[in-house]
């Protein structure tokens, strides 16, 4: 190829930081498509005030993805704890909250700071304003807020956006058009990845792309959002917002979790992923199993550097086949 490969990644939270910090040591082309749902915090209060999207997750993001000293991303990520109205706000938030007060536009004030940050990559919202995400629990009751939903007691039927006019940026769409390899995940299920795919257009590209469609499952169910959920419950709850199968191939974990490790994440009723393959074959799904579990500082996350090897290897084969 004349070009380097073509990777799109979708998510938002903790997940998708920890993916890209291995990712962009390869020489590929990454497009980040970050959630805009966040309401929590100081992405919330500024989204709130100031009446821009939430800058939460796109800051980290663009710390992941950039290439400048470690004093200098350390200070993007400083978060205040003073007494006073900067409490709990991070500097990196403010610093997009002003850029996108200069220059008029939340996308252009992305562009901008990755410029200062020597981002490797794009980093594109999902959407070009805010959107409030809602949650229609199996009693009926519904719930509005991002932040809300995990803490409301009841299991979820579904979850789906409102806003007046929610419309995905054309640099999105023709990124997914273009791509490779299109990443989703990891990251929680109904509040980091589904608000992705439910942006009117952007879930129907990706289903419809081209490109291998690999989700990166969870590592641990998530109270609130996922409890007792097996590999195939997370695909089969894309399947059913999407109304389509849209998954061509899952990664999964298939190193053992320290029972010790575990015992420290019952008090939030989290535990590993059944990853029932015979009902991912049934899903017409291929699996891909590996060692990929980084327990630092006893925190139970994905090995950065090691599913980065694995998406660069699974790109190439791909590549190979065209």
């Amino acid at each position: 190829m004349n070009r380097k490969p073509r990777i799109v990644i979708i998510g938002g939270g903790t997940g998708l930081p920890v993916l890209l910090r291995g990712l962009k040591k390869y020489p590929v082309d990454i497009t980040a498509i970050v959630t805009v749902a966040d309401d929590g915090g100081s992405s919330g209060r500024l989204r709130e005030d100031l009446n821009i999207p939430p800058p939460g997750d796109i800051r980290n993001v663009l710390a992941a993805l950039s290439d400048v000293e470690p004093l200098v991303e350390e200070m993007f990520q400083h978060r205040f704890t003073t007494s006073n109205e900067l409490s709990g706000h991070s500097l990196g938030n403010l610093i997009l909250a002003a850029m996108t007060s200069i220059t008029g536009d939340f996308v252009h004030a992305i562009q901008e700071m990755s410029k200062v940050l020597n981002v490797r990559g794009r980093v594109l919202p999902a959407a070009e304003q805010s959107v409030v995400l809602n949650a229609e629990m199996e009693d009926g009751t519904i719930v509005s807020g991002e932040s809300k939903i995990p803490y409301s007691g009841k299991k979820i039927k579904r979850v789906f956006l409102t806003a007046e006019k929610i419309t995905p940026l054309p640099e999105t769409i023709q990124a997914i058009k273009q791509a490779d390899l299109i990443v989703i995940g990891p990251g929680s299920l109904y509040t980091s990845i589904l608000p992705n795919l439910l942006v009117p257009f952007l879930g129907q590209e990706v289903c419809n792309a081209k490109a291998n469609k690999l989700y990166i499952c969870n590592l641990m169910t998530q109270a609130g959002e996922t409890l007792n959920y097996r590999a195939s419950d997370h695909v089969q709850a894309i399947y059913d917002h999407m109304e389509i199968g849209c998954i061509d191939t899952i990664l999964v974990n298939q190193e053992e979790i320290p029972q010790h490790i575990q015992e420290r994440y019952k008090e939030e009723m989290a535990k590993p992923v059944v990853y029932d393959m015979d009902r991912l074959y049934d899903l017409g799904i291929d699996v891909i199993q590996g060692e990929i579990v980084s327990l630092d500082n006893g925190a139970i996350r994905h090995d950065t550097n090691e599913v980065a090897k694995m998406i660069y290897h699974l790109i190439l084969e791909e590549i190979d086949k065209q």
